[in-house]
């Protein structure tokens, strides 16, 4: 079986956004284990309109270029971080947004959250978890979750992520494990289906 590649997703697409700070830090965790390759993905690459297409990608070809670009990036993974910034309690509309263009991309695949706001994006990040059970995805246990005592003299420009980023490293393993071995699931069962339907 060929190496699994993760996908971490930024959620925010704010001009000052913290996310993708996080975003580097778990993806350069989750690439030093040897085990999976790693990508940086991140919406403001993929200005999407908002959803307007006749039905989704699970039902008609997508008619959107931007959309079908976001949809081919995505296929390429085999699991997901989502770094998640926690907007009214839920995720970014940015972040619904493009998830409501690719239905399938997700599907039987592991995905695992690093969330931050005020209870550490916890509300965003359940809230998420169920979204990735209505595209038959696989959320994992496990997450990270980057409180407002840490977050928010980040945002007072009164401490850097550099300042906190250790008080999480002890988190990571439980949370990189657990992602690759259901990835790894995932990845063989689809194989196996594949294979089925050739």
């Amino acid at each position: 079986m060929s190496k699994p590649k993760i996908g971490v997703i930024i959620s925010s697409t704010r001009p000052t956004r913290f996310g993708d700070k996080p975003a580097k830090w778990i993806a350069e965790h989750a690439a030093a284990r040897g085990d999976v390759d790693v990508e940086i993905v991140d919406l403001r690459d993929y200005p999407l309109p908002l959803f307007d297409a006749p039905a989704s990608d699970a039902w008609m070809p997508t008619p959107n270029e931007v959309a079908a670009k976001w949809q081919a990036k995505l296929k390429e993974f085999d699991g997901y971080i989502f770094v998640v910034a926690e907007y009214n309690r839920s995720i970014t509309g940015a972040l619904k947004n493009a998830i409501d263009w690719a239905y399938t991309p997700f599907a039987k695949k592991a995905a695992g959250f690093v969330g931050y706001g005020s209870v550490g994006g916890a509300r965003a990040v359940e809230h998420l978890r169920n979204i990735m059970v209505e595209l038959q995805a696989v959320p994992v246990r496990h997450g990270i979750h980057i409180g407002g005592s840490d977050f928010f003299p980040i945002m007072m420009g009164q401490k850097t992520w550099d300042d906190v980023k250790a008080n999480f490293d002890g988190f990571v393993p439980d949370l990189l494990n657990n992602l690759v071995w259901w990835t790894n699931a995932t990845k063989v069962a689809r194989e196996a289906d594949a294979t089925k339907a050739a």
